[in-house]
Order: C-alpha cells, then structure tokens, then sequence
C-alpha cells in the first residue's frame, strides 16, 4: 500500500485537530470551518458543508460561548461532564473529515481511534485537572485553567491547520505529559 504525501498530512491535520477538541470542543471545528471557507483546506466530499457561512457562523457562536461558560467555575464542571463524550464524538469527526485518499473502513477505523480516542483522552485529563482545581482551589483556579486550555486549543489547531506535522509533534508531547501526570497520580501498589 503506497500512501501518498497529501494523505499523511491529512492525518496529521486531523490528529492535531481531534487532540485540539480535547482542550475545547468547538475551536477545532470553527478553525477548521474557516480554513475550509477560505478555501486554504480541502474536505471529504461528504464534509464540504463544514466550509459553507452558516456553519462558520454556528461554529464561531458555539466557540465563544463553550469558551465563555469555561471560565465560571463549577459551571465548567458540569460542562466537563458533556463535553467527554461530545470530544470523541467530535474527534472522529475531525478525522474523518480531513483524512485524504484512504479506503473508508481505514479512514473510519483512524478517525475513531486516533481522533476520538486522542480527543477523549485529552478531555479526560483536562476534566481530572479542573476537578482536582476546583477541590483545592474552591474554583478560583478554574480560569487559569481555562485559559491554559482555551491557549492549547488555539495554539494546537493553528499548527493543525498551517502546519500538521509540527501539531502531530505538539500532540505526542501533550500525551507524553499527560501520561506522565497520570503516572504519578496514579496509586502505588
């Protein structure tokens, strides 16, 4: 199987947009949104819809809003508890919309793997954080919290969208740390 250079980048663009979601579920999909409207990405044909103005407009509304409603603690909480599963849901749909010239099962089978679980993972981890934030803090915390995620989502799909390997590196560094993290928390036994 011979992959063609467009397609690797692809998956690279998708790879640093689903692990965009996972700071925030909507930035991703707006930043890709615009791309896609000013004509810099092209999307599968069943995902050109995310390139028209009202989806632009509908996904510029919900990013201010989702980034707004992060910065009133305990509110962010609740949000957290939505947004896991909307991150994988989003994820794949990141994937699936950017990955170029693949057989459908294989661009099917990358989006659910690589961008929902990379998406859900990363949500996960940012929903332990403001949690853990929230407990030590009483929520004072919370916006630094989410400025740094709300700062790691813009940053992560600006790399995406200019240029994908350099988010694909961002990305395997966000999961190294958070793997790290995850290690020392985790109980001893």
């Amino acid at each position: 199987m011979n992959i063609e250079p467009d397609t690797i980048i692809s998956i690279f663009l998708g790879i640093g947009l689903a692990a965009s979601v996972g700071f925030r579920v909507f930035l991703p999909l707006f930043a890709l949104s615009f791309a896609a409207y000013l004509g810099v990405w092209d999307l599968n044909a069943n995902w050109q819809w995310i390139g028209s103005l009202t989806a632009l407009i509908a996904l510029g509304v919900a990013t201010i809003v989702e980034i707004f409603a992060y910065f009133i603690p305990w509110v962010d909480n609740a949000l957290d508890s939505i947004a896991i599963p909307m991150a994988g849901i989003a994820g794949t749909a990141v994937m699936v919309s950017t990955v170029a010239n693949l057989d459908p099962v294989v661009t099917w089978s990358l989006a659910i793997i690589a961008g929902g679980g990379t998406a859900t993972a990363i949500k996960g981890a940012n929903a332990a954080g403001r949690l853990t934030s929230s407990g030590t803090t009483g929520g004072l915390a919370n916006p630094l919290v989410s400025t740094l995620e709300t700062g790691a989502a813009v940053t992560v799909s600006t790399a995406s969208i200019l240029v994908p390997p350099i988010a694909a590196i961002l990305v395997i560094i966000i999961l190294f740390i958070i793997f790290r993290i995850y290690r020392k928390l985790r109980p001893k036994k």
